[in-house]
């Protein structure tokens, strides 16, 4: 089975923090690309996320559950079967994904939205 693509969508340098901080942790490939939202209208930002999702089953991630990275990414992917959308990235998930990126685009989604979700906690 081939292993999944993830992209990362986030506003200014964020995407590229992320995967850069999964990268230093994990040590290896993440199988993630970046993209950021900066200085680009909806249009061109819709195209950059074409771009890096391509022709391959991929889980995007969003900074946010709402705006303009969540709204080029529903625009344009909506219709996308192998595509997968899950919002407020955190590192934890992406390190999940990282190690457990065989399945189809929505079993790894749940299963990294549950492991995001339990990564937040009020101490």
């Amino acid at each position: 089975m081939t292993k999944l693509h993830g992209v990362v969508v986030g506003h200014a340098g964020l995407a590229a923090a992320l995967v850069g901080a999964v990268e230093q942790i994990a040590g290896q490939d993440s199988g993630l690309t970046a993209v950021s939202n900066a200085d680009c209208d909806r249009t061109r930002l819709e195209e950059r996320i074409m771009t890096a999702v391509g022709d391959q089953p991929t889980v995007v991630f969003i900074d946010m559950p709402s705006g303009s990275c969540l709204f080029a990414v529903m625009h344009r992917l909506q219709s996308l079967t192998d595509v997968r959308v899950v919002t407020g990235v955190n590192l934890a998930m992406l390190l999940e994904f990282v190690f457990n990126r065989d399945g189809t685009p929505a079993d790894v989604a749940e299963h990294l939205a549950q492991v995001g979700a339990r990564a937040i906690a009020a101490r």
